[in-house]
Formats: structure tokens, sequence, C-alpha cells
């Protein structure tokens, strides 16, 4: 199971706590900040389909 670094959402309904999350205000800016932190921390960005991506970090759990 890997760990989630970060959430992007337009709709702050949809999130609660646990990782830093990132408020756009739509659906492509969701796409650009998802991918863009995706680079930065080397993480792969998944689309939930509700409004939400999350970027998790999936080599944490082997090492």
């Amino acid at each position: 199971m890997g760990k989630i670094m970060a959430v992007v959402t337009a709709d702050k309904e949809q999130v609660a706590g646990g990782a830093p999350i990132f408020l756009v205000p739509n659906a492509e800016e969701l796409q650009k900040v998802a991918f863009k932190l995706e680079k930065i921390l080397d993480a792969s960005a998944h689309d939930l389909q509700n409004g939400v991506m999350i970027l998790v970090d999936h080599k944490s759990s082997s090492e």
C-alpha cells in the first residue's frame, strides 16, 4: 500500500484532513496542479472521478 502525499480538489466538501489539500477553482486547474505535483513529489496521480485527485507514493511501502 502506498502513502497519500497530497489531495487536489475543486470541491472542499469531498475531502478531509490527513494529507495536504490543494483547492483549485475548476476541473482544468485540477488536472494541471495534480500533474505538476506528480512530478514535484515523484508520485502517481490518481483521478477518483469525483472531482478529487490524489497523489500517491507507491515506493514508500516497499522500502
